[in-house]
């Protein structure tokens, strides 16, 4: 399959798991990232620091390239401008580009934040789009320019992955590999019973490999991505607690109470758990992978698998992650009120 992948923000969490997953392939790999590549794969990565919401930084990454995967994102907890410009203004950028250096494919990572909080079962790409905050609206707008172009002769896979984890995955689950580490037990909102859908990241890097390798007709168009074996919120968080061996148990947390209480605590800026986390966490959350699966999609990871490998990547890396800046999904949470909520339980 060599090709010649440009991956946006290819020093991000997702980034990173694709820049590998490509060239382990045997696929030529460049990184467009306004962060540093700190990783060793640094001599196997073509390096572009820069910016997506800056046309020279792009036009020169796009240079030459087979296939963009548009990975970057602005993380939910940052300044609402950075949201809008890097979803919007940076994938316009780079579809202007694609389309005026004839790149053979654009594969746009999305989400299904999308879908805004879920008021059905099973989530299908056709229905429709709510949402819920910024980050979600943002996405909604740029699938719309994604899909623009499709119009005008460029292939487009845009994929919504259900929340991603596995290696370099910090962000609110640090908190689970926290508390389950320490031998705490660990809340969930309400029973904890809704089922509750999660992807690994290595199912979606193997799902970018499809749109990127499938016929061209088959591929321009718009797939969720999620697990296909994924349980109960319980289950799953029960599971890294049971990996960590501490004899340790989900509780369950008056759901009403927890939520306005997590809202009021987000308004002062005291947590750092936001409203698409929290207010999904009550409800049935899964998406169809059925048109993915046309494709040949198989993940191998269910939700306990994936949370539990991403749990053994936090333990080993536990000395590194105190060093890490910034409010991004390789960094760790700026916990706020919740610092010393873990004593509690």
């Amino acid at each position: 399959m060599p090709q010649r992948y440009l991956i946006t923000g290819g020093a991000g969490f997702l980034g990173i798991n694709l820049c590998r997953h490509l060239l382990d392939r045997g696929a030529t790999v460049r990184s467009l990232d306004k962060a540093p590549f700190r990783f060793p794969e640094r001599n196997a990565v073509e390096v572009v620091q820069g910016d997506v919401r800056t046309r020279v930084d792009v036009e020169r990454a796009v240079s030459e390239v087979d296939v963009i995967v548009h990975a970057a994102a602005a993380p939910p907890l940052a300044p609402l401008d950075e949201i809008f410009s890097t979803a919007i203004s940076g994938t316009r950028l780079l579809l202007e580009a694609a389309l005026a250096q004839r790149v053979a494919r654009f594969i746009f990572i999305s989400s299904a934040a999308v879908y805004g909080i879920p008021d059905h079962q099973a989530l299908h790409e056709d229905g429709p789009l709510r949402g819920v905050d910024l980050d979600g609206q943002s996405k909604i707008r740029a699938e719309g320019m994604c899909r623009a172009a499709r119009e005008l002769g460029l292939i487009v896979s845009i994929l919504r992955p259900q929340t991603i984890v596995g290696p370099e995955r910090l962000g609110a689950f640090e908190l689970l590999y926290d508390w389950a580490h320490s031998g705490r037990n660990f809340p969930v909102l309400g029973s904890g019973k809704n089922r509750f859908q999660l992807i690994d990241v290595a199912d979606l890097c193997s799902a970018v490999e499809l749109c990127a390798t499938r016929a061209p007709d088959a591929v321009n168009d718009t797939f969720n991505v999620g697990a296909r074996q994924f349980g109960t919120l319980r289950e799953s968080f029960q599971a890294v607690l049971d990996h960590a061996g501490h004899g340790r148990h989900v509780v369950s947390l008056p759901a009403g109470l927890a939520i306005a209480t997590l809202r009021v605590l987000e308004a002062l800026h005291l947590s750092p758990l936001y409203q698409w986390i929290y207010e999904r966490a009550t409800h049935e959350c899964f998406v169809s992978v059925e048109r993915l699966g046309r494709l040949g999609f198989t993940p191998r990871y269910d939700n306990a698998a994936a949370l539990t490998r991403n749990y053994d990547w936090f333990l080993a890396h536990r000395g590194e992650i105190g060093s890490a800046r910034g409010i991004t999904y390789r960094a760790p949470l700026r916990k706020g009120a919740l610092r010393m909520a873990k004593y509690l339980f």
